[in-house]
């Protein structure tokens, strides 16, 4: 189900940063395997130029990471739509914790897709940003929290769905915690030395990983900034 948002006109782009533009990315990421239409629609809706540096809004939407200041980027698209299809997984998630807003992309796709987004951040100035943006967008189903991520948030457990946008040895026993029966978790995991994307689901017995391949990501660290 897509949680339909009135995207204002200034959002819309033109150019390098139009709807047409938008609608190739959406065509190369169904290329390149992604098949869940309705994550496809979402990347669509939400203006990734709005949320890089001016200076490279007429990259937005080449299907690349690009830098958004403190040493942290936007993911390329063709991730967020694997992670995203990954936490559906066919389902209908209410309730969904997103665990390094960045610039808040992730987030906004989400938000077209989930009743609830609930997004931590321990860099404040990307969250200040980031918040601007949700509201400029019209993003009002969309909770921001300044926390270390590694500790979730617990008082708005359990999750039907949770993302970590950053790389992590091993996965936060508190996040496993927060996740509800049935619930996926997915996360970048380094093992041998390689990053694995990948998606963990809770049962009743315990915990089911799926591997979902190589990624590279910015590591998850501890504290605030």
């Amino acid at each position: 189900m897509i949680h339909k948002k009135k995207i204002r006109s200034e959002n819309r782009g033109i150019g390098m940063t139009s709807q047409g533009t938008r609608d190739r990315l959406v065509e190369t990421l169904r290329r390149e395997g992604i098949k869940d239409e309705r994550v496809l629609k979402a990347i669509t809706l939400v203006p990734r130029h709005q949320f890089v540096d001016e200076a490279l809004s007429s990259r937005a939407y080449e299907n690349t990471a690009l830098p958004i200041g403190q040493r942290q980027t936007i993911s390329q698209p063709w991730i967020v739509a694997r992670m995203t299809e990954a936490i559906l997984d066919g389902r209908q998630p209410e309730k969904v914790l997103e665990v390094g807003t960045g610039s808040g992309y992730q987030a906004a796709i989400l938000a077209h897709l989930v009743p609830r987004v609930f997004t931590v951040e321990r860099i404040d100035e990307l969250l200040k940003l980031a918040r601007r943006r949700f509201h400029n967008l019209g993003l009002n189903n969309i909770y921001i929290r300044y926390a270390d991520g590694h500790l979730g948030w617990a008082s708005q457990a359990p999750f039907d769905g949770i993302m970590v946008t950053a790389a992590t040895q091993t996965i936060p026993q508190e996040l496993l915690e927060q996740l509800a029966i049935g619930g996926v978790l997915v996360i970048p995991v380094e093992r041998r030395g390689q990053q694995r994307l990948m998606s963990v689901r809770r049962t009743e017995d315990g915990f089911e990983e799926t591997d979902l391949g190589g990624v590279i990501f910015v590591p998850l660290l501890s504290g605030l900034a």
